[in-house]
């Protein structure tokens, strides 16, 4: 597939840097729940035309990267709390299929250096891809970021490699499968939440191996789990703070939240409830929230 760029001249990402560096001043990204723990929100940022909610994607059907929506797009997330920009070329719903590497550095590489020149310090780049060569290209274009993998290192073996020899920030997700098939392995014999909490006890073991030891825990809501699976997961969210690591929720808009309401995920509706999920996982100890709407998550803190 061909690859289109639509952007504006670079004076405008100079005045977007410097607009969002003089807001975000000594901020850092960093919020406060009302326990005094720390929470960060992570804004999601799609370099796909077929993500599952319509206001997330930034690339048109016939494949051209809306590069000026993008800068927008980041620089008010960040001005609304962001402390992560979480930025992904391959859609990973379920059911959808994947984009080989070439196309998904494509993609990529047309925003990295755009969205760099408008995230301040303090401001964290995490790339959502489980490919080792997208990470090390995207260090070669823009220098240090967070890996967000959706196959906690599972789908590319040199994936954790990559990781330890550059002291990367991780973040491990649990799923079982890939995209294209997950949805049809959802069984777990003990129950979801004692085979996700086996998963990360492996995982753990494996990151102590390889030296990785700032990792982020990620259950996977939405990844090979049921609607009653997820919401079993998130009444046991707590357990996962066991592993004395940060935790990430992503359940944004989900599945989980538009098909027992019988709606799309655009509906005003499961804003509303995603931001009622994203408290109840705020109260159970998360420590990164994944979020399409930055500002009504920040405004839980």
């Amino acid at each position: 597939m061909d690859v289109h760029y639509e952007n504006s001249c670079e004076n405008s990402l100079i005045l977007q840097s410097a607009n969002i560096r003089k807001i975000w001043g000594y901020m850092n990204g960093n919020m406060n729940d009302r326990s005094g723990r720390v929470v960060k929100i992570m804004g999601i940022v799609n370099i796909t035309p077929d993500s599952f909610y319509s206001g997330s994607r930034n690339m048109t059907p016939d494949g051209k990267i809306l590069i000026d929506r993008v800068v927008e797009r980041v620089a008010d997330m960040i001005e609304k709390g962001a402390g992560y920009i979480d930025v992904g070329a391959c859609s990973t719903r379920p059911g959808s299929e994947s984009v080989d590497a070439e196309n998904e550095w494509k993609r990529l590489k047309a925003v990295l250096r755009p969205i760099r020149e408008v995230v301040p310090q303090g401001v964290k780049i995490s790339i959502d891809t489980f490919r080792r060569d997208i990470i090390a290209r995207t260090l070669d274009e823009i220098g240090e970021v967070t890996v967000n993998d959706i196959s906690a290192g599972e789908d590319d073996p040199m994936m954790l490699g990559e990781v330890a020899a550059n002291s990367l920030e991780y973040i491990a997700m649990h799923k079982k499968g890939i995209p294209s098939d997950m949805q049809s392995k959802c069984d777990y014999g003990n129950g979801v939440t004692a085979a996700v909490m086996d998963y990360f006890r492996e995982f753990a073991l494996k990151a102590d191996r390889l030296g990785i030891r700032n990792w982020i825990l990620d259950p996977g809501f939405g990844f090979a789990k049921t609607v009653e699976q997820n919401y079993e997961l998130l009444d046991h969210l707590a357990e996962f703070q066991a592993f004395g690591r940060p935790i990430l929720v992503g359940i944004s808009r989900k599945s989980m939240i538009y098909k027992p309401l019988g709606l799309t995920p655009e509906a005003p509706a499961v804003l509303e409830r995603t931001t009622e999920l994203h408290r109840r996982a705020i109260a159970a100890g998360a420590s990164i929230l994944r979020v399409h709407d930055v500002a009504e998550a920040a405004a839980l803190l």
